[in-house]
């Protein structure tokens, strides 16, 4: 199994619990860790042939900003459904960081892994 990275993703989205959250946007970061297998990619040096970090990273800052929730839990849960969806991603780890939620923390949040990891080889 190989994987795709996209590390410290950020995005503008309007998440959190309070009320007075609900009017601003705050910054989300992200690391992304998808599995594919780049041995086709890489023979031919096509890109349809793998995931397309570039095109998977628009998607993430479209789904920021045209959605909110309350917690990053829901923010996780539903890109890590859309991203394997549109994308064909049998596996992935998503990491969600809220920088600044807790003044004595850099940052805090969640990471889940969804899917079905495919057998190494």
């Amino acid at each position: 199994m190989d994987r795709v990275l996209i590390e410290s993703l950020a995005v503008e989205t309007v998440i959190g619990v309070y009320d007075w959250e609900r009017t601003i946007t705050q910054r989300l970061l992200l690391d992304l860790e998808l599995a594919t297998d780049i041995r086709p990619a890489a023979a031919s040096d096509d890109i349809t042939l793998t995931l397309d970090y570039a095109a998977i990273s628009q998607r993430i800052a479209r789904f920021a900003s045209d959605h909110d929730f309350a917690l990053v839990e829901t923010f996780s849960e539903r890109l890590a459904a859309t991203l394997r969806d549109e994308f064909a991603i049998p596996w992935l780890r998503l990491t969600v960081r809220k920088p600044g939620a807790v003044p004595t923390a850099a940052a805090v949040g969640v990471c889940i892994e969804r899917g079905t990891r495919p057998e190494e080889t």
